[in-house]
């Protein structure tokens, strides 16, 4: 880490005109890095190093929220919230003079901290409050590019114990009529929720494909939602219909090993859901609730022990 940052202070001076955007790249992964890492001596001298060159940017604020995003990780939430405070502080600057989704790096960094200042709430046992703040938080920024994220820490925080969300099952893709939700009731149902673009998801296959094999013959149901992006391979656009086929061949290739699946396409299922992390794991019992929801991949062993106390016994 040393090294990044002589090589980040040697070329700082030259981050202006055409460079700027590489340098921009530069700060939030540096950083992100460095604090992750645990350096967060190091991470504080580049934020320092970049803003007396650029000043306080979108770039800028979002490499500031991976250190409250560190100390959280850390169990540090009083650092967490600070820093989250200020991150807000740098937001709100910003969007006084321009609109939240007018480039991708400040929707992060207001993502990240609206996410900290929750589930640092939460840590602290305050999870009412955090609830609270999110829902406000949700209504208010509807429209916009983090609302999923936000559902993403609303569902955490509640989700788990209570009736799983309606699917919307009016368009499907790979030749499996979607069912609804309440059609499985009586049988778990593992809800896989992915993106043709995303590597983890593919990775995930080995897992679930397991799974399947298993305990599907005990009653697990399978369904793996997706969603429109509005581009295809290589980020190149396309029309709703365009990608629709383009996910059907992306699910035909990779996931064929899981056999016939019902797959919805709807950006709704995803905001209801709160996927601003693919894969997201949805795990519902026999009734219809909740049992685990989780952003994120999980092995095969940790899928299992949560799927088992769900099946038929016989």
């Amino acid at each position: 880490m040393r090294n990044c940052v002589i090589v980040f202070v040697i070329s700082i001076g030259a981050i202006f005109g055409a460079e700027a955007a590489r340098g921009a790249e530069t700060i939030v992964s540096l950083v992100h890095t460095a604090a992750v890492d645990g350096h967060a001596a190091d991470a504080d001298r580049l934020l320092q190093l970049y803003r007396s060159s650029q000043g306080i940017t979108p770039e800028y604020i979002e490499a500031l929220s991976w250190i409250g995003r560190a100390a959280l990780s850390n169990g540090q939430t009083a650092a967490a919230e600070a820093n989250a405070a200020e991150v807000r502080k740098l937001c709100d600057a910003q969007l006084a003079h321009r609109k939240l989704d007018a480039e991708p790096h400040l929707p992060t960094a207001l993502g990240a901290s609206i996410e900290v200042q929750a589930q640092a709430l939460g840590k602290e046992g305050r999870r009412d409050e955090a609830v609270l703040l999110l829902r406000d938080e949700l209504k208010h920024w509807q429209g916009t590019s983090i609302v999923t994220r936000i559902q993403k820490n609303v569902n955490l925080l509640t989700l788990e114990g209570k009736p799983a969300p309606v699917l919307d099952v009016t368009q499907g893709v790979g030749g499996v009529k979607p069912l609804p939700l309440a059609a499985h009731r009586g049988h778990p149902v593992l809800i896989f929720l992915w993106a043709h673009w995303c590597p983890d998801c593919k990775a995930e296959v080995d897992h679930l494909q397991k799974l399947m094999a298993m305990d599907g013959p005990r009653g697990l149901v399978l369904i793996a939602p997706t969603q429109h992006y509005g581009y295809v391979a290589e980020g190149k656009d396309a029309t709703p219909d365009v990608e629709a086929r383009y996910i059907a061949e992306v699910f035909a290739k990779y996931y064929a090993g899981l056999g016939r699946v019902e797959v919805p396409l709807s950006e709704e299922n995803f905001k209801r859901l709160g996927v601003s992390t693919t894969p997201t794991i949805v795990l519902v019992d026999r009734q219809g609730i909740v049992r685990l929801y989780n952003p994120g991949a999980l092995s095969y062993e940790v899928l299992a022990a949560k799927v088992e106390p769900l099946l038929d016994r016989k």
